[in-house]
């Protein structure tokens, strides 16, 4: 059996992000549609566009590295959005589906900036300087939409969610 190195899980971990961000631009409509809020479903629009730039900049990583982009099978974010899909079917029609979508959001996020982070320090250490920059692109992106949704759940859609329907 051949050794495997940092630049096999550096391509093995890009390929899971690849998938990852693919699933997940399927589920942003969807997230969409559910939001109650106007505010959430702008935020869930906007994070959708960005999303399609991010699987663009995967596309160039693998590029950088002479690597075909292609995905691997994410279970990870497999059960996440499962977890998701199951809180818009068990809490539609209530003032607290709002909170879970954007803790189904965040769970997501939180998931994809521990993956840009790891990748971007496997990049610096591998030498790819220009995977570096498009790594932290995205993960500045993350970060910046999962701090937007934590102003959202706090300013109003926690308290709504408190309330009981009139």
């Amino acid at each position: 059996m051949t050794e495997k190195t940092l630049n096999d899980l550096f391509y093995d971990t890009l390929k899971d992000i690849y998938y990852a961000e693919r699933q997940i631009l399927k589920a942003l409509p969807k997230m969409a549609r559910g939001a109650q809020s106007p505010e959430l479903k702008k935020a869930f629009e906007k994070h959708r566009d960005e999303t399609e730039g991010h699987v663009e900049r995967l596309q160039q990583v693998f590029e950088l590295i002479g690597k075909r982009a292609q995905g691997k099978t994410c279970e990870a974010i497999q059960g996440i959005l499962a977890e998701g899909e199951e809180i818009m079917e068990e809490f539609k029609g209530t003032k607290a589906l709002d909170a879970g979508l954007i803790s189904s959001a965040q769970a997501v996020e939180h998931y994809e900036i521990t993956r840009y982070g790891t990748l971007k320090a496997w990049a610096e250490q591998l030498g790819h300087r220009e995977a570096v920059k498009l790594l932290d692109q995205t993960l500045q992106e993350e970060s910046k939409t999962d701090e937007s949704l934590t102003t959202l759940a706090e300013s109003a859609v926690n308290a709504a969610a408190q309330k009981k329907a009139a």
